[in-house]
């Protein structure tokens, strides 16, 4: 962003529209550069009178500042003097101070050759060291530019827009990257909404059928400077899409304007971006870094694909996917994915959209939903059949695990309820838990269940021809890692319960192992 004072737009026809800068700037741009190369090792004052000079050839001396602001972020001022200034101030006022009111010239040469008496230096040192670290004193010691004058000109046009729309009170965006921009959106606590548009609507191809409604400052309770710059700096990321459109309500002194952007006016120069952090906020973070430590069947994403929601689309801050261990038949067995959204602590009106979002989503859309305390909307929110957990500070992952629980006894009830009556798995032997899990149940729903071609021998199901291969190969006196290698061999893991159907027991000597023997 530019400072305020720098911005330059036209209001021709109502509009707001930033004047940028075009390919018949470059000279200047290419000039403005070379002033501050041409001043490296000068005072700030010299390049201040350089850079008056070049604003007073220029068609727009608010041009020349604003490009002037963009390379002084790459330039680096030192205070040098052979003296500390502070010091030396300190000792000269006290000089003057001692032989009264110095109002002539020969009285203050006085006073600094006291004052140099004291320090052990000479007057012209004091007079040097005296205002040295005054901004306009401050030399420059290196300018390392990032930008030559085709990318400086590209920056002050993003800037400069991000300037305007720092009195944006809402921005319309379409994107060919929706997802990624709502991401930067949350990254930087702005207030938006997902309106779903058909396809005849969307303005220029290859553009999605949304737009996303960014709320400016205005929304909040007052204007802050911290929200009204991360509301501009939204620009860079939308920017850097490859097709966009922006359109914007503009606050100009109490009179509403209409601004629009797009690609050909604004692209972000080539330059490395700000690492953003990865989650939108603390809470989501905390949340996320702790239930990444627990051992379930929930696996956890972040910001998923967007949901339908009415006329507009909502994208939750995660989404939970029961995976359970054991793996699936080859239908895959029943899944489930729990869409979860962190509601903190918003404005009314914004709090009002989200219930009306949540209303809005699809009934075979499962949605958990963490909910500020502070808002008091629990019950709403759970009337409209979602599942609710409420929190303050920080979000208790036992509360989301208990939820989650539920989702999926929900699920596994449903699955025991489509269960036939006999089942035959295709292995010779299998275990009850590989069936439920590949069925998508508990083991328990598989107590009414039959296996005709298998028979059940405590938790292993086996085929006749197994067993009967195991009573061959089995005896008494066989030692109990013999008796483990049969069982091995034959993929069963349930020793105990297979040797008593085949009438067998183990015989213990000590902890080092036994022998088999008839019952």
């Amino acid at each position: 962003m530019l400072r305020k004072d720098l911005l330059r737009v036209s209001r021709a026809g109502g509009g707001y529209r930033p004047q940028f800068a075009g390919r018949a700037d470059r000279p200047l741009a290419a000039r403005a550069v070379g002033v501050f190369q041409g001043h490296v090792g000068e005072p700030r004052h010299v390049l201040d009178a350089a850079l008056d000079d070049l604003e007073r050839e220029a068609d727009d001396f608010k041009l020349v500042r604003g490009l002037a602001a963009l390379l002084e972020r790459d330039a680096a001022f030192e205070t040098r003097a052979p003296l500390p200034p502070d010091r030396v101030r300190r000792v000269v006022f006290e000089s003057a101070e001692a032989a009264g009111a110095v109002v002539t010239d020969s009285g203050r040469r006085q006073a600094l050759a006291t004052a140099a008496d004291r320090l052990g230096t000479d007057a012209d040192a004091v007079e040097r060291s005296l205002y040295a670290d005054r901004d306009v004193n401050e030399v420059l010691a290196a300018f390392e530019p990032r930008w030559g004058p085709d990318e400086l000109l590209t920056q002050y046009n993003l800037s400069l827009a991000q300037t305007a729309l720092f009195d944006a009170t809402d921005v319309r965006i379409r994107s060919a990257d929706p997802k990624r921009l709502v991401s930067a959106v949350k990254r930087l606590g702005l207030l938006y909404e997902i309106r779903r548009e058909s396809v005849d609507e969307v303005a220029g191809p290859g553009l999605e059928a949304r737009e996303l409604v960014v709320t400016g400052p205005d929304a909040l309770f007052r204007r802050t400077r911290r929200y009204g710059t991360a509301f501009a700096r939204l620009l860079r990321s939308v920017a850097a899409s490859a097709e966009w459109s922006l359109s914007a309500t503009i606050d100009d002194r109490g009179t509403e304007r209409e601004l629009r952007l797009g690609p050909d006016e604004v692209s972000v120069p080539d330059v490395e971006p700000v690492t953003e952090p990865t989650y939108d906020s603390g809470v989501e973070a905390d949340f996320a870094a702790r239930f990444a430590g627990l051992d379930l069947d929930w696996e956890l994403s972040r910001e998923p694909e967007p949901l339908a929601a009415g006329a507009r689309a909502m994208i939750p801050d995660f989404a939970f996917e029961y995976r359970p261990a054991g793996g699936a038949d080859d239908r895959g067995g029943p899944s489930l994915r729990v869409f979860f959204e962190v509601m903190g602590f918003w404005t009314p009106e914004y709090v009002e959209k989200k219930l009306d979002q949540f209303g809005s989503v699809a009934d075979d859309v499962e949605l958990l939903v963490a909910v500020d305390e502070s808002l008091g909307v629990g019950e709403e929110i759970a009337a409209l059949d979602h599942r609710v957990v409420t929190f303050s500070g920080r979000v208790r992952v036992k509360d989301v695990v208990d939820a989650l629980g539920a989702y999926e006894s929900d699920l596994l009830a449903a699955a025991a309820a489509t269960l036939p009556d006999e089942l035959a798995p295709d292995a010779d032997v299998t275990t009850l838990e590989a069936v439920a899990a590949a069925r998508g149940v508990g083991v328990d729903a598989l107590d009414a269940v039959s296996f005709p071609a298998h028979e059940r021998v405590g938790r292993t199901l086996l085929r006749p021809h197994v067993l009967e291969s195991l009573d061959a190969e089995l005896g008494a006196g066989l030692s109990l890692s013999e008796v483990e290698d049969v069982f091995e061999a034959h993929g069963v893991d349930e020793t105990s319960a297979v040797l008593s159907r085949l009438g067998y027991r183990v015989a213990w000597e000590g902890l080092g192992g036994g022998t088999l023997e008839e019952v």
